[in-house]
């Protein structure tokens, strides 16, 4: 049964997903950022851009977005998967090593930015209460877009970015605090502090403290439960109920969606669950911050723009220039150098997506006129454009700088998170006895296996292992298949074996792999798939026997040894060749040892 379709119901949606489908990959083919895309491609298709001729060319009404309602709520998604994500890099230890910066830097950075900016406000004509709101609504940064910079570039480990992230997640704590202050500077509110803002921050606090105490109980058991029935569905549905569940609890309780998820990150990060989920969400969360960067460019005025340009303009670099002229002596404090100081200023020295809610509530209280608000919006929407810009500014200052210099923290999981000296795929018999000759000669290594109760198993043992299937692209990727020095494939079906090498091959055309094969005939099919080496179970016993024989006949073991390994050598030769050489073995590589 078919029924008519409301076109205007979808046609947002259409529009996003044209743009992404479309105009970022031909963005990209330019070198233009995508954030950079999203946000022009929202500035240009929005109701400042071509919406503002719908009314002289009513076709146009087709291709704009004039009314971003809808998109907002899956926006806010994107900053809740975003954050999600980030909790998952992180970990409690992490976050509690990094607290002096984000309690100290942070606090000492939303202060005086605020501060400044109130003063420069006031000097302009506000009255005092809402100059302070301006000044903090200003001072905030965009946690999505700076993170998003940072990623791309590798860079959220570096010292710059680090300090940066600190901040960002005190100004993410702050939100509540300075919406409260909106309320008690309304003129019907009298200035006090009601029994309703007290109770809405105790239930915030005790929600995130709900959240991590039922979290470290429940949420691994039911994920170990879920993925020991072998199905990615349920896996996938599991892992988005804990994420928008921990947003939702929090944002029931007045805190912000993107803080419940947060901490659900964080109690995953201890997780052997960690990378399955992190390779399963990557698509959701680059899609949904799409959407919300297209939604912030909506709200940049380009007609504005074109009216009072050197207003405009003047008042966005005048904004970044005072937030970091303000935060990078505080980043020296704290041991940086120049450059990751600056670096952290520039990328700190744009406004964030919140301003836009603390600006909103403001007007609606009357503490800000519409037209100030606009104004407001526009210069706030124009300068988180140019965080791309100011990223990379920051990253040729940085590059040029004495980064020796940085004193940050450094925890246990910094070494941890460095490149092992191999990924075994399989933590059985075989795989736990590979990974015990790596050790014993000082080489690192990361175990994946798809069997919960195995990985559960050598977890316990204080292994690096995680839970995920490494036939899966995404999933070697969140491994570190990029930089992995090899590959050993340990697993006992052929299929399996089959597929892994073929996805890692997919990725890495010159990485070395190691596999486990059933016999010759399976050898010879790995050749073809690109193993640099096969060890057919078959003939390994076969030389094993003949060499126990031989030692028990009374042939010298040295003489016994010598010759099992050239006739082990030989029957590779004859296996390669049968294939065609399969592929070439690589040679010098190095693996990296532990350096504890």
């Amino acid at each position: 049964m078919s029924g008519a379709v409301d076109f205007a119901t979808y046609k947002e949606t259409l529009i996003v997903l044209g743009t992404a489908g479309l105009i970022i990959p031909a963005m990209q083919r330019l070198r233009i950022s995508p954030i950079v895309g999203y946000l022009a491609a929202g500035a240009i298709l929005g109701p400042f851009g071509l919406g503002t001729l719908v009314a002289n060319h009513p076709w146009l009404q087709m291709v704009t977005i004039s009314d971003n309602t809808g998109l907002s709520t899956i926006a806010e998604l994107g900053i809740v998967f975003l954050m999600f994500i980030i909790g998952l890099e992180l970990s409690f230890q992490r976050l509690f090593t990094l607290r002096k910066l984000v309690f100290g830097l942070g606090s000492l950075q939303l202060v005086s930015a605020t501060s400044v900016i109130a003063g420069i406000v006031y000097l302009m004509g506000f009255d005092a209460g809402a100059a302070v709101l301006v000044g903090a609504s200003l001072a905030l940064s965009s946690t999505a877009i700076v993170v998003e910079v940072l990623a791309r570039k590798n860079r959220l480990s570096s010292s710059a970015g680090r300090a940066s992230f600190s901040i960002l997640l005190f100004q993410d704590l702050s939100v509540i605090p300075i919406l409260v202050g909106v309320t008690l500077l309304a003129p019907q509110s009298g200035g006090t502090v009601s029994s309703d803002v007290l109770l809405a921050i105790a239930s915030g606090v005790a929600m995130i403290a709900a959240i991590t105490l039922i979290g470290r109980r429940v949420l691994r058991p039911v994920l170990r439960y879920v993925a020991s029935l072998d199905s990615p569905e349920l896996f996938l549905a599991a892992v988005l109920l804990i994420i928008i569940g921990s947003g939702i609890l929090a944002a029931w309780s007045g805190l912000s969606m993107a803080l419940g998820s947060f901490v659900a990150g964080l109690l995953l990060a201890d997780t052997e669950y960690k990378a399955a989920i992190e390779s399963l969400i990557s698509p959701f969360k680059g899609l949904l911050l799409g959407v919300f960067f297209i939604t912030i460019g909506t709200q940049i005025n380009a007609l504005e723009l074109i009216i009072n340009p050197i207003f405009v303009i003047t008042a966005v670099l005048g904004l970044v220039i005072v937030k970091t002229i303000t935060l990078v002596p505080l980043v020296r404090l704290l041991g940086l150098s120049w450059s990751a100081a600056i670096e952290t200023g520039l990328l700190i020295g744009s406004a964030g997506e919140f301003a836009f809610i603390v600006l909103a509530l403001a007007t609606s209280e009357g503490l800000i006129t519409p037209q100030n608000s606009a104004d407001l919006l526009t210069i706030v929407a124009v300068s988180m454009a140019l965080i791309p810009l100011s990223g990379r500014l920051g990253r040729l200052i940085s590059k040029r700088g004495l980064s020796k210099l940085d004193t940050l923290p450094v925890t246990p999981e910094d070494h941890a998170s460095e490149m092992p000296s191999a990924i075994i795929v399989g933590g059985g018999r075989v795989g736990r006895l590979v990974a015990d000759m790596l050790a014993q000669h000082g080489m690192s290594h990361l175990i994946t296996d798809r069997d919960p109760s195995i990985v559960s198993g050598l977890r316990k043992n204080g292994r690096n292992v995680y839970y995920g299937d490494a036939r899966q692209v995404p999933f070697l990727k969140t491994c570190g298949i990029d930089r992995a020095p090899a590959v050993i494939v340990t697993v006992n079906s052929p299929a399996d074996t089959d597929a892994v090498i073929a996805a890692v091959r997919s990725v890495r055309p010159d990485i070395p792999i190691i596999a486990r094969a059933r016999d010759a005939a399976h050898a010879k099919r790995l050749y073809r798939l690109g193993a640099t080496d096969a060890v057919p179970e078959t003939i390994e016993a076969s030389l094993q026997l003949s060499e126990a024989s031989l030692v028990a006949l009374g042939v010298p073991v040295g003489l016994v040894i010598g010759s099992i390994h050239e006739q082990r050598d030989q029957l590779r030769r004859d296996l390669q060749e049968a294939v065609g050489g399969g592929a070439p073995p690589v040679r010098g590589v190095r693996p990296r040892r532990k350096t504890d």
